[in-house]
């Protein structure tokens, strides 16, 4: 299984990378799943649904299921968030894990970087950044990729050793 991670400031393409990555590798094949951090609480399950009473009522663990697709909805309580290696592990078997977010951790990560943005590049401070893909020429001394050329960073991720 193969982690690539997708980071940047908001705003600066982070999803739209991540996105198009996924949809590139999927279309070679490959077995793509994928890991989204957010900083906000979020509620996949909506109020009134009967899996969201079932979890107001009290179930630490929601299976949802249907035809088409799976869900499990986990209370933390008062458990620590689990680290992005924890995460990974939960997955079913795949060929590559596209992970957006997880900025602090330390997989390879390609940083997504718009001219718009005004923070400072993640890469100056982050040695697990092994690409930068940007609308602008940056001082990146390492692989760097037009944000809009995915088949380059896509054919990149497939010869390049993950060590």
């Amino acid at each position: 299984m193969q982690i690539i991670g997708v980071v940047g400031w908001k705003n600066c393409g982070k999803t739209t990378l991540a996105t198009r990555l996924i949809t590139a590798l999927s279309e070679r094949g490959l077995r793509v799943s994928s890991i989204k951090h957010a900083h906000h609480a979020v509620d996949v399950d909506q109020p009134g649904t009967d899996s969201y009473r079932h979890r107001q009522a009290g179930a630490g663990e929601v299976i949802l299921a249907s035809a088409n697709r799976v869900a499990l909805m986990q209370e933390l309580g008062d458990a620590p968030e689990p680290d992005l290696d924890e995460l990974v592990a939960r997955l079913s078997p795949c060929d590559w894990v596209v992970v957006e977010g997880y900025k602090a951790g330390s997989h390879a990560k390609i940083e997504a970087y718009r001219s718009l943005c005004s923070h400072r590049p993640l890469y100056l401070n982050d040695p697990a950044v092994v690409a930068v893909a940007s609308d602008h020429a940056t001082d990146y001394a390492g692989q760097t990729f037009d944000l809009d050329d995915i088949e380059a960073m896509v054919g990149w991720l497939l010869t390049r050793d993950p060590r």
